[in-house]
């Protein structure tokens, strides 16, 4: 789309702006929507713009005399809610402006109407894609059965998924978990016990080893791991017993080890670091990460809660490299998007290290997680899901590296694996633009992601998303670039013109 019609999504934040002057009862605002829609249809040929771009205008703005896309009736339920939730709830997350209200496989449709495609996954929490029919099949026939035992007492689908769990990525024991926190927290307590009861280590010395950009979850345990400042502020004092060193530097990890000599336990490592950016290590590190462990006797364990499942085109982002770590943290899609399943899987040199009463969770291995993590497992392995993250990947890399290629001062690198991707910003071309607003632009546009930091966008859809919608969000993407960023155009000034009229 070119011209005018090219920054329809611009249109559509100025016009969120205008909506947003109205309800905090600006005068003026509402008796100007007729005038404001009339002088924007004279500059902006909106009728052919594509359904998705129509709605987001649409919606935004009760615009005189325009009809709304079949489906659509404005966005009061969307604002509402998201106004409820500003009121009471904590201040914790920065969320795109979007309201889930249904989603299925990659689509996503708000409280109007109006579809998007999702590019986020909830985090890689939806490899199957949203609400997939087995899984919820699975959910729906259990819940109808048993929901909760709790490990006090046994019930008859923990045994079979764990068995599963085992046979699928080759370890002798599985200890169940809910959320990738608790996963890590408990691969955590693994390591120092095995470090006290097989290794030796002098009481309370114990020492693990994590990496500089990891992002394992938000405790405190986790966060005393983290370098990041804004993970770390204010929530003092850290934990003891912790050492960092940079991220995909071998020779950091060895220093490390040589220093602190037989006190380290583990060293706790994403394979690909996610909310660092989808950084990926150079080839060969992953080898030699397992090489120092085995020869300085420490338990190398791999978070692959974001990784696994598929995500990276293997079943474990470690398979790149044919590493078999000690110790193996899953989450996320384990659950399909639908309940929180974690799992931490080691042999029994390692896991019979915890004995009873040492560490549990009520809802750990719960009958309907249970179910629902093998409906799970078994979509990503029936459809052939890593394999297709695998080559719908390198497609899709291809396709973004031709927009960094046409917006080299604005776009500095393309990178990831499978369908783990993201577009690293360059923010002296943006000027003051942030990836945040970009995503907003692409929402705009259709397309849901989030930026982590402030210059790198991360595109990770449903592993079982189209071809063709990958093309669509490229083509969105690079839409946003060519006309949705400040510059001016004729549909842009009207709207600026009225916005300050306005206030």
């Amino acid at each position: 789309m070119t011209g005018p019609s090219g920054s329809l999504c611009r249109v559509g934040r100025y016009a969120s702006k205008l909506w947003g002057f109205a309800e905090t009862g600006l005068t003026g605002v509402r008796q100007g929507w007729g005038a404001i829609a009339t002088r924007v249809l004279e500059v902006g040929d909106f009728a052919q713009a594509p359904r998705s771009y129509r709605s987001a205008v649409y919606g935004a703005v009760p615009m005189a005399g325009v009809g709304q896309p079949k489906g659509c009736a404005g966005t009061q339920g969307t604002n509402e809610l998201i106004d409820m939730e500003v009121k009471y709830s904590a201040h914790n997350y920065h969320p795109v402006p979007v309201m889930f209200s249904r989603a299925k496989d990659a689509n996503v449709w708000d409280p109007e109407g109006r579809h998007y495609l999702d590019f986020l996954s909830a985090y890689s929490a939806v490899n199957q894609g949203h609400c997939h029919p087995a899984v919820m099949k699975a959910l729906v026939d259990q819940a109808q059965r048993l929901t909760l035992s709790s490990r006090a007492f046994h019930n008859d689908q923990f045994p079979v998924f764990a068995k599963m769990l085992t046979d699928t990525f080759g370890y002798d024991m599985v200890l169940p978990m809910n959320t990738g926190a608790e996963g890590v927290e408990t691969a955590l307590k693994l390591a120092r016990k095995w470090g006290y009861e097989k290794k030796g280590i002098p009481n309370d010395e114990a020492v693990v080893i994590s990496c500089c950009g990891c992002f394992h979850g938000r405790t405190i345990a986790v966060i005393s791991m983290s370098c990041d400042n804004e993970a770390t502020g204010n929530f003092g004092p850290m934990l003891p017993g912790l050492v960092k060193v940079d991220y995909g530097d071998a020779s950091a990890l060895q220093k490390a080890l040589e220093e602190h000599g037989d006190r380290v336990c583990a060293f706790l490592f994403e394979p690909i670091q996610g909310e660092a950016g989808v950084v990926v290590p150079v080839d060969g590190y992953l080898k030699d990460v397992r090489r120092l462990c085995t020869e300085h006797n420490v338990l190398m364990m791999a978070d692959e809660i974001q990784t696994g499942m598929g995500r990276t085109g293997k079943m474990l982002a470690c398979d790149w490299e044919d590493v078999r770590p000690d110790v193996v943290i899953l989450g996320k899609a384990l659950g399909a998007g639908v309940i929180p399943v974690s799992a931490v899987l080691a042999d029994k040199e390692v896991m019979m290290c915890i004995r009873p009463g040492e560490h549990g969770s009520t809802f750990g291995g719960n009958p309907l997680a249970s179910a629902v993590g093998m409906a799970a497992v078994e979509v990503v392995k029936s459809e052939n899901l890593a394999e297709r993250s695998a080559i719908l990947g390198e497609e899709f890399r291809q396709h973004l590296e031709k927009i960094r290629q046409k917006f080299p001062h604005l776009i500095s690198k393309v990178r990831g694996k499978g369908l783990l991707n993201a577009v690293v910003m360059n923010q002296q071309g943006l000027g003051g633009v942030s990836a945040y607003e970009i995503c907003v632009g692409l929402k705009e546009r259709g397309i849901l992601a989030k930026p982590t930091h402030d210059t790198i966008i991360r595109l990770s859809p449903p592993l079982t998303i189209s071809a063709q919608n990958l093309k669509d969000a490229a083509d969105a993407f690079e839409a946003v670039l060519e006309h949705d960023l400040p510059g001016g155009t004729e549909v842009e000034r009207v709207l600026l013109e009225s916005i300050e009229a306005a206030g």
